[in-house]
């Protein structure tokens, strides 16, 4: 039966049809009408935040760990725009996201009205899809596939801009019969001739490669169950981009780290020198590839993704399959056991014996310090002194932190990773670290951050304090914006212009200023005590590391370069100088 409701209401109940708990917003005069519904309302839990760009890294933070859809509520206006960079996140990293914008009434649409934007317009190249209701009778439909559309398919953001009118006047609201879109289908079954002609090309393979990425992440944790299990099957190595982390156990003997700019030696290698490349839900990123026209030159190339449109997009794929991962892995290993495939042994072992040299060059290592407090040296402690636990989750900003994370960081399991990749995102890491929190209350919720990247969005620790969320953030503070330092060392002859942050806050201070907790370690043996207390207070912290201001990410793949052209060190760096254009010049 079809009920009589306000467009506020139509709006929340549709919400509540679609399982969603919890709303990130910051409220304005467009979308009051929403806000005096959610005030005599049970259902739906509202956070919020301080800046909308926050509420919607909170609820990609949300979606992330959780496979559920984040939601964001902001007004018209400056509202919107402040969401967009937000958005423009989501769509590169593939998160599904809806994003409720108001929006003045319909009549003064185009009038230049009071916060008055043309957000549709605006969002629609950094959406996967966006919506203008202008009909109350078709907005819990909009609502409804707004949701199937966010989640479907590759995942990402959508919007519905929502004019007061809509909101404010009367219409009927009943869930829909059928939950979908009339010409939007994703193909999820990958086709079987080429999965058949997949698994017969790995079984005739020499050096074979899985690289996966996060479309085995988004295709939920049975994915990663049976990339685990074909991994193992095969005996073939497997490395994971920066978004596929905790797609397969770091632990797994036959995992070599991650794959790209900052990744392993033996990764990258391994890659440039593949006779077989098995590409599972990436999407060949220019800072996985390097120079094209260099990237794994002597492979054939099987790439499995859900959008049509990133296969052949930027390497040709010589096996292409489009579907789901989690799909696509299952009858992969189906034909793979059917009929009886084996690895060469012999080969295979020759693999494996060049990969365990490539890996024997230890390309993490660094030079430790009795004085200073190495960035490395950080993270291995944060490492070993929540090993064993089941609930850490780990958010970044995006820097040089980013990458030590990544790097020294491992991940069993998926969805316990949150960081900025395609768009590369500062500010990111506290709002993310904010949504995780909301979303396992329970869990230890650690945000790496750099002392640059986290004053992006520094306000929300008023949101941290408001609704009591003992977030841990975790800066390892160089007092320069690091990697934009790095690459002026490296490209720029060392100018390092406008990269030093001066007159930065006591990080103690203004974690006591919200209530939270405020700890310092200047020295290697204050680490472990820091990071011991920081586990322990039931409480948000602000963890201040002053680490090294001059130490550098390696491995690293200069700009521009081939993907195995790489710096290893400070060494590699005297004998291999960069230009500006970014080559190696050997």
């Amino acid at each position: 039966m079809s009920q009589e409701m306000t467009g506020s209401e139509i709006v929340l109940r549709a919400l509540v049809d679609q399982g969603v708990d919890t709303v990130f917003g910051y409220p304005g005069g467009a979308v009051l009408p929403i806000y005096d519904a959610l005030h005599v309302q049970n259902s739906i839990r509202h956070i919020l935040v301080r800046q909308e760009g926050g509420a919607v890294h909170a609820a990609e933070g949300y979606a992330r760990s959780t496979g559920k859809v984040g939601v964001v509520l902001v007004t018209s206006g400056p509202g919107a725009t402040n969401a967009v960079t937000g958005l423009t996140d989501a769509l590169m990293d593939s998160v599904p996201v809806v994003c409720l914008t108001g929006q003045v009434p319909t009549h003064l649409i185009g009038n230049d009205a009071f916060q008055e934007a043309d957000t549709t317009g605006i969002t629609r190249p950094c959406t996967k899809h966006n919506y203008l209701v202008k009909d109350i009778d078709g907005l819990a439909q909009t609502v409804h596939e707004a949701f199937y559309v966010a989640r479907s398919g590759r995942p990402g953001p959508v919007v519905i801009d929502l004019p007061k009118d809509i909101l404010q006047g009367k219409g009927s609201y009943a869930p829909p019969s059928v939950n979908g879109h009339r010409s939007y289908k994703p193909k999820r079954k990958g086709d079987i001739d080429r999965i058949e002609e997949a698994a017969a090309a790995m079984a005739q393979a020499e050096r074979p490669l899985f690289y996966c990425g996060g479309g085995v992440i988004n295709a939920g944790p049975k994915a990663s169950h049976l990339l685990t299990e074909l991994v193992k099957l095969t005996g073939f190595p497997c490395t994971l981009t920066l978004m596929g982390l905790g797609a397969l156990p770091a632990s797994s003997k036959q995992f070599l780290g991650m794959v790209g700019m900052h990744g392993t030696y033996e990764s990258n290698l391994a890659m440039h020198h593949c006779d077989l490349m098995i590409n599972i839900g990436a999407r060949f990123d220019d800072r996985v590839t390097g120079k094209l026209d260099e990237f794994a030159p002597h492979s054939k190339k099987i790439h499995v993704d859900i959008d049509p449109s990133s296969i052949n997009k930027n390497v040709r794929a010589d096996i292409p399959i489009v579907g789901d991962a989690a799909h696509v892995i299952e009858d992969l290993t189906k034909v793979w056991k059917a009929r009886q495939y084996r690895a060469d042994r012999k080969k295979l072992d020759a693999w494996w014996a060049q990969i365990d040299e490539w890996r024997g060059r230890d390309c993490l290592k660094y030079k430790p310090s009795d004085t200073l407090i190495k960035p490395q040296y950080a993270l291995e402690r944060l490492r070993e002194l929540t090993r064993g636990r089941d609930d850490v989750f780990v958010t970044t900003e995006v820097g040089q932190h980013q990458m030590w994370a990544a790097q020294f960081l491992p991940f069993e399991k998926p969805n316990h990773w949150m960081t900025s990749g395609g768009l590369g995102t500062m500010g990111y890491g506290l709002p993310a670290a904010m949504g995780v929190q909301v979303a396992h209350p329970d869990a230890l919720v650690i945000d790496v951050a750099g002392e640059a990247s986290v004053l992006m969005n520094i306000q929300e620790m008023s949101t941290v304090a408001q609704y009591r969320l003992p977030v841990k953030i975790f800066i390892l503070n160089n007092e320069y914006m690091g990697m934009v330092r790095q690459w002026q060392e490296l490209l720029h002859g060392g100018r390092y212009s406008e990269s030093y942050m001066d007159s930065l806050p006591d990080f103690v201070k203004l974690a006591e200023s919200f209530g939270a907790v405020g700890l310092r370690a200047e020295k290697p043996e204050d680490v472990d005590g820091v990071i011991e207390e920081m586990i322990a207070v039931d409480k948000a912290v602000i963890a201040d590391i002053l680490v090294d201001k001059a130490e550098n990410c390696f491995p690293m793949i200069p700009s521009g370069a081939a993907h195995h052209k790489m710096l290893l060190g400070p060494e590699d760096q005297a004998d291999n100088p960069v230009s500006e254009e970014g080559m190696v010049l050997v």
